[in-house]
């Protein structure tokens, strides 16, 4: 068992250190969402279908490559990944969005929402047994409190970087917010605004479990606050962050 606490320290240690994840690769998988749009993505195993699974989704402009080195240290703290390309992206991360040229173009963020849903029935459908959480980077952040709210007891936890009333809806997430009383974690770049807009969204929740992180050394938009090459200074504190949210708590299967 120590063994295998060392191994999984060492691998988290060189991901965070850009160093190529060496366990099992990803799976490319793609299922199609409500309205017929195929959506593309891909799976990191962490071993059973009963471990938990985090369902990751892009900032806008962007795709799956925003994750490609964080949905493996992911893995090594032992959750399933699945990082999703929505139909609202493009070509950030020197990678193509499969979704968008699937499709023949990028829509607005309103509409990827359907892509979120689609990556949660994957995941029923695929045998996935553990708890699924959510977790958003920018315009999704704002969308996985929609999801959540839209389907009660199938989502375990929020985790939304950068979230803001991104949406057609002035109040859409917020009054989502108000419909979730499940573990949620935010956090945002080292912006008043941001940082704002995240205690806004987060103070409608009436979960008792709920974390607002503000970055004391350096912090950037969406998830790439995770990512070395983003956000050199604080991407170590950042994680710590995520960390103790991620490991401190068990979470509710649906």
């Amino acid at each position: 068992m120590q063994s295998r606490h060392f191994i999984a320290i060492v691998a988290f240690t060189l991901v965070l250190l850009g160093v190529p994840y060496s366990g099992r690769a990803a799976e490319a998988v793609s299922f199609a969402a409500a309205d017929g749009v195929i959506v593309f993505a891909d799976y990191y195993p962490a071993g059973a279908k009963a471990k938990p699974l985090i369902l990751l989704f892009h900032q806008a402009g962007s795709n799956r490559g925003e994750y490609a080195t964080i949905a493996p240290a992911l893995v090594t703290l032992g959750f399933n990944v699945l990082a999703v390309d929505q139909r609202s992206g493009g070509r950030l991360w020197g990678q193509a969005n499969q979704t968008v040229e699937h499709l023949g173009r990028s829509t607005d963020y309103d509409t990827a929402l359907r892509d979120l849903e689609a990556a949660l029935q994957w995941a029923k459908a695929s045998g996935e047994s553990g708890p699924i959480l959510v977790w958003g980077s920018s315009y999704s952040a704002a969308l996985v409190f929609l999801l959540a709210a839209r389907h009660p007891g199938e989502v375990a936890a929020v985790l939304a970087f950068s979230p803001g009333e991104y949406l057609g809806t002035s109040s859409s997430v917020r009054q989502a917010a108000a419909q979730l009383s499940l573990p949620i974690f935010v956090t945002s770049a080292r912006d008043a605004e941001e940082i704002a807009a995240a205690k806004d969204i987060l103070a409608k929740s009436p979960s008792s479990d709920k974390f607002q992180f503000v970055p004391q050394s350096a912090g950037v938009h969406g998830s790439s606050t995770l990512r070395p090459d983003r956000n050199p200074q604080g991407a170590e504190e950042n994680w710590s962050a995520v960390k103790t949210f991620l490991l401190g708590r068990k979470f509710s299967s649906p």
